[in-house]
């Protein structure tokens, strides 16, 4: 049993005298091993093994605590800050790669020393797609003059969210005053204030770019791989062929060594609104390109670093040579739909063979029709100026022309359980556009029901089976057939397609009652819809009927109580 007790502080002199070498790095371990043993008889306190009057529930925690933890952490971070200040100092002018390697480091070291303590940090969370993002990868391909050229390509990790038209685009803020001289596969959207140069005059000069995709059609010598596709880049699962998006930059007054190059800050993706929050660039391993035919591979000429940071610190300490240091650079950015729009953008209405209801989308989902003190925020579908209003201004304009009605939502969604047969059941399912400015381009669905893990067949839809939570099959992803379906178009006669899914039942499962037959979660494009409350699911008709005769067995047997009370009277 471990106890603790109070024993007369016994204070020694620290030697070096046994240390094998005089690495500045084993005498910073030394001095905290010592100092950690130090601190522990000075305040006191000698954890051991023996019976002592002192319970262990009252003293252990202070013992632990001041004899090991604290003293640790605090010479360990005291560490850290006196060999980048020491390593700043030999540097001149405190830069390592431009000056934001230190802050990579020392962030990362603080990030381990918070997690120890038991601190977490949070990012966007899909519980559906737990480890889907958007990667940035800004590869320095070869030294310039004043800079260099750089590969940056976005690479889309999501399973079932895409960027669609208009496209994506992508801020960041240069450290210094660095320029962009040419691009290949992009441009800026503004060129900026290049009065300070004589001659040739750079592509772009602001502070903060920001970098769009060029359109289909662009000339052979204005293209890269993977670019020049209007900003649209599929998801993972439905085309991991064109599930990214590059574009080359020639970066001027950066310096031409990988110690003088800086990292760029405050990466801000849109694709094509709000919704995507960036994380700081990191030093990654080079990317390695392979050619179309496969019989070639080359990778960008940073040279690569050790994975695990700690490294750092023995190269830190024991040298002064950067030569190592990586210039390639990794920026992450998750999305949530909170920070994407204010309001849902889909809805779900539901019916079934066996009850005449049919439960619409909530009223509002989306918004409330009130063109009176707000007119023009939904179109009449039999109004004489639908034409007009639809090719008028606003025409590529991301905010949505809704057809009137009462859940007013660009997307609904509507489950319909279609049949029941002996071993098997059908669903229809139906996707309709209510938007006049938006043709849905590779659209998807991802449904959750418990029964996916018995479909046995789809019906012009392609179908992926997504399993979040491990060995537990009840979510898929549909998306249409290309040059049949995949292409929703806007608001009309046009606007919709559809498919069935039969399934197979499972005796040990499946039920009609209780709404079980509807699914308990719906996303279009990767937006979570809203369902109507279960309150209001189509009910078995022996379910209503077991209430109706109830309602009628206390009814007449009301009136024969009063009767007998009349009689008697």
């Amino acid at each position: 049993m471990i106890e603790a007790s109070y024993t007369q502080p016994a204070y020694k002199l620290l030697s070096f005298s046994s240390l094998p070498s005089s690495s500045l790095l084993q005498i910073l371990e030394y001095l905290t091993r010592q100092s950690t043993q130090s601190a522990a008889t000075k305040w006191g306190f000698v954890c051991h093994s023996s019976a002592d009057p002192f319970p262990v529930s009252v003293v252990a925690p202070f013992c632990f605590f001041f004899c090991f933890l604290a003293p640790a952490l605090l010479l360990q971070l005291v560490a850290w800050i006196l060999l980048i200040s020491m390593k700043a100092a030999f540097l001149g002018d405190g830069r390592l790669m431009g000056g934001d390697g230190i802050y990579i480091f020392l962030r990362k070291g603080i990030e381990d020393l918070a997690l120890s303590l038991g601190f977490s940090f949070s990012e966007a969370y899909d519980a559906l797609d737990p480890n889907g993002n958007i990667t940035i990868k800004w590869d320095i391909m070869s030294w310039t003059p004043d800079g260099y050229v750089a590969v940056v390509t976005m690479y889309n990790f999501q399973q079932y969210r895409h960027i669609q038209s208009p496209g994506w685009s992508l801020q960041w803020t240069w450290a210094k005053k660095e320029v962009i001289w040419s691009m290949l596969g992009g441009q800026t959207t503004e060129q900026g204030d290049c009065s300070r140069f004589k001659g040739n005059v750079p592509h772009c000069c602001k502070k903060d770019p920001t970098v769009v995709d060029l359109l289909p059609g662009t000339p052979y010598n204005q293209q890269i791989a993977n670019c020049c596709k209007g900003g649209v880049v599929s998801s993972w699962v439905q085309d991991p062929a064109n599930a990214a998006s590059s574009f080359q930059v020639s970066v001027g007054s950066a310096g031409t060594t990988n110690k003088t190059v800086r990292l760029p800050k405050n990466f801000t993706l849109k694709a094509p609104g709000p919704g995507y929050t960036c994380g700081p660039a990191k030093i990654v391993k080079p990317t390695r390109f392979v050619t179309q035919d496969g019989r070639r591979v080359t990778q960008a000429l940073s040279k690569f670093l050790d994975e695990d940071y700690r490294v750092f610190w023995i190269h830190l300490c024991t040298s002064f040579n950067f030569s190592d240091l990586d210039v390639t650079w990794n920026v992450t950015c998750t999305y949530s739909q909170f920070l994407s729009q204010k309001t849902p953008t889909c809805c779900v209405s539901l019916s079934s063979f066996y009850n005449n209801t049919i439960v619409p989308c909530p009223t509002c989902t989306c918004g409330c029709q009130n063109n009176i003190t707000q007119p023009g925020s939904c179109v009449e579908e039999d109004s004489p100026y639908l034409a007009s209003v639809v090719s008028g201004s606003g025409k590529n304009s991301y905010t949505p022309l809704v057809q009137c009605t009462k859940h007013m939502c660009p997307i609904r969604v509507h489950w319909h359980v279609k049949l029941s047969y002996k071993e098997y059941w059908r669903v229809k399912v139906t996707i309709t556009n209510f938007n006049y400015r938006m043709n849905y381009t590779q659209w998807n669905l991802v449904v959750q029901h418990p029964n996916f893990d018995n479909l046995t067949q789809i019906f012009s839809f392609n179908y992926k089976s997504l399993t979040p939570y491990a060995a537990i099959n009840d979510t898929a992803m549909l998306w249409g057939v290309k040059f049949y379906n995949d292409l929703l178009m806007q608001a009309g006669p046009l606007g919709n397609v559809q498919s069935e899914l039969l399934f197979r039942k499972d005796k040990s499962t499946f039920t009609f009652e209780k709404g079980w037959a509807f699914p308990r979660r719906i996303y279009f494009n990767g937006d979570n819809c809203v369902m109507p409350p279960p309150d209001s699911y189509p009910w078995l008709p022996n379910a209503t009927s077991r209430t109706s005769t109830s309602l009628l067995t206390l009814i007449m047997v009301l009136l024969s109580a009063l009767l007998l009370l009349n009689a008697h009277v």
